[in-house]
């Protein structure tokens, strides 16, 4: 169980509510609503019963009608619920008089994301970025666990309340604001002078994005047998994982994992999470990964697409792999897909499917004109070895008498000016 109700208790029967405001939006809300059963399991948290409410219009005091507060008060009361969970992005003064009508803590999509976060959250840099997004999304809501406390001012010539608890607490969640800030600054510096450091051997690097829970760890595993976690979860994994991949053309490149999105990924999470999604703006090219057998995929792509507009990243060269292939059972329901993406790959990390492909696309992009080649240089050819050190990815070294021996990876612009020390079997297909 997870403690999420602010007031302390264990939420033990949860009511999930969406409400949508236009008859069109049914099939997208229903869909919301799933996803944030989804969530909410992936919390631990059980489930009563989910409402789906049409609205006419939105409310200032409950986002819905009067009515319909009233409705769903009387169902906690009877069922004996501790929490209401909203699909909708509640204001801080919506999600009070909800706990004032309801009695049980009421919580939105915002907060049950924040949750997630918090407990899977590895590394030092992720627990600093979300501890900073609960604790500006808390700031506004301290009135619902402080807004009765109040201290009595005292000394002579005292008038009136002293400083309320309340405001106690806000100035302590600027300060740990102030201070979260200025660890994250330290922290992506380190990360600033780690990527300078890689830049230094010129191997590229490929960020794999998408939807959550559409197998972009599976899909790390089975390229770089890399023992990351997978599971069938929302939010399995937050903290990226980089390790490196050999291409069928001998090319290295860095394939880093990054956070999945989600729809109504909230803003604060987007800003919290930039330095970790970095690794996408940093990166030469993206592996878009969809799950090919949900009904949404498109939606999904979308959203994806979305997120990384706000990166500012959605024009990087782009392959797109739609994974699980294996789940569809009717392969012809591809074909639209196929016809509006037609570059687009087509795979299953679970059984192998459509991964050649993939990989050579990305051997493609990868290489961005680069060549393996052989070189043979004198030995006292000194700077002329160590700038191939300094600026290309040496794959083999081998010291023949006065000669050296290597297998190296050459930029365009490194190839003409070594060109004279490419083994001699090879520079005919140079030209």
């Amino acid at each position: 169980m997870n403690e999420i109700n602010p007031r302390g208790k264990i939420v033990e029967r949860a009511l999930l509510v969406g409400a949508f405001f236009k008859q069109t939006d049914r099939p997208e809300a229903e869909s919301l609503l799933q996803e944030l059963e989804e969530l909410v399991t992936t919390l631990g948290v059980p489930i009563v019963d989910r409402m789906l409410i049409f609205g006419r219009e939105t409310h200032a005091q409950y986002l819905l009608g009067t009515g319909k507060a009233a409705e769903i008060a009387e169902r906690v009361k009877i069922e004996g619920l501790d929490s209401v969970i909203f699909d909708n992005e509640l204001t801080p003064s919506q999600q009070r008089n909800w706990e004032k009508i309801t009695g049980v803590a009421v919580l939105d999509r915002q907060e049950v994301i924040l949750d997630i976060f918090a407990q899977r959250a590895q590394t030092h840099e992720a627990r600093l970025q979300i501890e900073l997004a609960r604790l500006e999304y808390s700031l506004p809501r301290l009135t619902r666990a402080w807004g009765h406390l109040v201290r009595q001012g005292g000394g002579i010539g005292a008038k009136g309340e002293g400083e309320s608890q309340l405001e106690q607490d806000k100035r302590r969640i600027r300060t740990a604001i102030g201070r979260l800030k200025d660890q994250l600054k330290e922290v992506r510096t380190i990360r600033s002078t780690q990527r300078k450091d890689r830049k230094r051997t010129p191997v590229p690097n490929a960020a794999i994005v998408g939807y959550t829970n559409a197998g972009k760890s599976s899909l790390m595993r089975r390229l770089t047998g890399a023992e990351v976690l997978i599971e069938d979860k929302l939010f399995a994994t937050l903290d990226t994982t980089t390790r490196k991949v050999s291409l069928p053309n001998h090319q290295p490149l860095l394939l880093t994992d990054t956070v999945g999105f989600v729809r109504r990924l909230p803003h604060r999470l987007v800003e919290a999470f930039r330095a970790t999604l970095e690794e996408s703006v940093l990166a030469e090219f993206l592996v878009h990964v969809l799950d090919v057998s949900q009904p949404e995929v498109l939606t999904f792509y979308k959203t994806t697409m979305e997120v990384l507009a706000e990166l500012g990243t959605d024009t990087k060269r782009m392959i797109l792999a739609f994974n699980k292939v294996d789940q569809v059972e009717e392969r012809s329901k591809l074909e639209p897909l196929r016809h509006q993406f037609p570059e687009a790959h087509f795979i299953s990390t679970h059984t192998g499917e459509g991964i050649d492909g993939l990989v050579e696309h990305m051997a493609e992009l990868a290489s961005n004109g680069s060549r393996v080649c052989t070189l043979e240089l004198p030995a006292a050819a000194g700077d002329r070895l160590a700038r191939l050190h300094r600026s290309a990815q040496i794959l083999e070294t081998r010291y023949e008498e006065d000669r050296v021996c290597l297998v190296a990876v050459l930029s365009p612009a490194m190839l003409r000016d070594y060109q004279d020390c490419v083994k001699a079997s090879e520079r005919e297909g140079l030209q």
